[in-house]
């Protein structure tokens, strides 16, 4: 199988494989990369999965996108060691908040987020490729919380990788900065910017772009605009629904969204052939996606603060893999739209584009108000903590319409609510509690520079780092 950025027909970004994806992360043209084509599943190899352990499915999901460039067998012992780092045996277990309505438990993972799901797998991903080819790649992150202390904590160690987390200064939460910062591994760099998390995936966008820079340091990227990242993240779509009944009936998800990426994991395993009825895209207050469902512009916004800080984004970069599918896989046409993006911060989705966006997506925003009432009314109902950015997507939920009340609806729950006891307990009135692996950040030391939001100024901190 190869792999083709949303901006095909340029030249510079021809079809690759698999393990080249993922080493490369961002198309050379400035797109993403997809599957030259979709592979999918049977009906009955979904039914399958039931029962199975969670390492398993993912090996077979995996292993679609790999298609021979990993033995099965060498797949499969990646999968069973990333989520034998997780703290509960089902890796993603599911349970019930009321009728009809469930919870994907996806923050069980070492950093208590959803990101560990896919980056404890790419990392060694990573560590098998570069070891066959004998590199040694720098990964520059940006993140807007999650995605940082994950990767780090994924790639903290591995000699042929370094790492350089970049985050907002003053708009993650003290938690997600100190599962970055209190790692004291020699191959770990973070970085303290003075601007938003779109100013940092713009900086990192920037790096790509400068062929020479990039090709001096041997960049790459472990953000959501890695495929693998995507690929990995299906997997949990899978076990949940067929949890709850799927392929023989249909589901439906709310899932809390930033970048996008989750949300098109989604749409990913639908062409694999899960059986969806919606996907309901949550936002906080940068609502750019919400918007984009609804009127049919995707325009950025200034950043608002909020209480799930991890979803402060205004650019959703995983949105150009989706209109790249909603064009009908026009690369030049997805290269334009997204260019004058970069240069307008808008983007009018065709109408032919957007009609069949909407026959699988809706969006929805909560406010800051709605986010705390979700979170206390959680707790009144239920008896359970959940973070703010889940409670984002518990909102939304229970203002969605589904054609039939049959249809099961998920929440994905993306983080613990310990890593934001300030907004929970707020929200509750109680202060969430850490597992008991993770009581010692708080009394660790940090490690982390500041630099403003500059492109100029961070690259030549990342080839200091990089001995380039």
């Amino acid at each position: 199988m190869k792999y083709v950025s949303t901006r095909s027909g340029d030249s510079a970004a021809q079809p690759i494989g698999f393990l080249d994806a993922v080493l490369a992360g961002l198309a050379p043209d400035g797109g993403l990369y997809v599957p030259e084509t979709w592979p999918s599943f049977s009906p009955e190899e979904i039914a399958g999965f039931a029962g199975r352990p969670y390492a398993e499915v993912a090996a077979a999901v995996l292993g679609k996108f790999a298609d021979g460039e990993i033995g099965p067998d060498l797949l499969l012992e990646m999968c069973q060691e990333a989520y034998g780092t997780f703290a509960h045996a089902a890796t993603c277990p599911v349970s019930q908040l009321g009728p009809n309505l469930y919870l994907a438990e996806l923050f069980h993972g070492p950093t208590l987020a959803f990101k560990d799901v896919a980056m404890q797998l790419l990392a060694r991903l990573y560590d098998h490729i570069l070891k066959a080819r004998g590199r040694q790649l720098t990964i520059v992150c940006a993140t807007s919380g999650d995605t940082g202390g994950a990767a780090v904590e994924a790639f903290k160690g591995r000699s042929s990788i370094r790492i350089v987390a970049m985050f907002p200064e003053g708009r993650i939460s003290e938690v997600q900065r100190r599962f970055m910062t209190t790692v004291e591994d020699a191959n770990v760099a973070n970085l303290s910017l003075a601007g938003s998390f779109d100013d940092c995936q713009a900086i990192l966008k920037a790096m790509f772009a400068d062929g020479q820079f990039a090709a001096a340091v041997d960049l790459s990227a472990v953000n959501s605009i890695n495929f693998a990242r995507i690929a990995a993240q299906a997997v949990y779509y899978f076990t949940t629904a067929v949890a709850l009944g799927a392929p023989h009936r249909k589901v439906a998800f709310a899932v809390p969204t930033g970048n996008f990426g989750d949300a098109f994991a989604a749409y990913v395993a639908v062409k694999m052939g899960l059986p969806v009825e919606r996907i309901l895209v949550a936002t906080n207050s940068n609502d750019i996606m919400a918007r984009a469902f609804e009127d049919g512009r995707y325009a950025r916004g200034n950043v608002a603060a909020t209480q799930s800080p991890a979803m402060d984004i205004q650019v959703a970069s995983n949105f150009e893999r989706l209109y790249f599918e909603a064009v009908r896989r026009d690369g030049l046409e997805t290269g334009r739209a997204f260019r004058g993006f970069a240069e307008t911060g808008v983007v009018d989705i065709p109408p032919s584009a957007l009609t069949a966006m909407r026959e699988l997506f809706s969006g929805a925003s909560a406010s800051e108000a709605d986010t705390a009432r979700a979170m206390l009314s959680t707790l009144n109902e239920t008896g359970r903590l959940v973070d703010p950015h889940t409670a984002v997507a518990i909102s939304a939920a229970r203002r969605a319409s589904l054609s039939s009340e049959a249809v099961p609806l998920i929440v994905l729950s993306t983080a613990h609510p310990a890593k934001f006891p300030e907004a929970v307990s707020a929200a509750t009135g109680v202060t969430p509690q850490f597992p008991r692996a993770d009581r010692a950040l708080a009394s660790k030391p940090e490690r982390f520079d500041r630099l403003p939001a500059d492109a100029g100024a961070v690259m030549a901190y990342v080839r200091a780092f990089a001995g380039r």
